[in-house]
C-alpha cells in the first residue's frame, strides 16, 4: 500500500519565514512516524522517518522541504546544524 502525500503548508507561507538573505530556520524530527512539514509557532517544523544514520535524515529533510516548496533539492542548502535539530536552510 502506498503511504499517502503528505499535505504540506502553502510554499508562499514556508517562504515568508525565510530571512531576507533568504535563510529558513528549521526544527527537524528524524524517525518520525509520519513526514511532514509544518509551521508551529512562527517557524517551520519537518517531521521524516528516515533515521539520523550517516546525513540520511539530512538529506531526507532537503528533499521533503523542496517538494513542500516546489523546487528542485539541489536548490537548498544546509547552513548550519548538519548533526543537530535546529537547522540552517539557504533557498536560493
Amino acid at each position: 500500500m502506498a503511504r499517502p502525500r503528505p499535505d504540506y503548508p502553502p510554499a508562499e507561507a514556508i517562504r515568508a519565514l525565510a530571512d531576507a538573505e533568504g535563510r529558513l530556520a528549521l526544527r527537524v524530527t528524524p524517525g518520525a512516524r509520519t513526514e511532514s512539514v509544518e509551521i508551529c509557532e512562527g517557524k517551520v517544523v519537518v517531521k521524516v522517518r528516515t533515521k539520523p544514520e550517516d546525513g540520511k535524515a539530512n538529506a531526507a529533510v532537503l528533499a521533503l522541504l523542496a517538494d513542500a516548496l516546489g523546487l528542485a533539492a539541489s536548490r537548498l542548502q544546509m547552513l548550519r546544524g548538519a548533526t543537530g535539530r535546529d537547522k540552517l536552510i539557504r533557498i536560493s
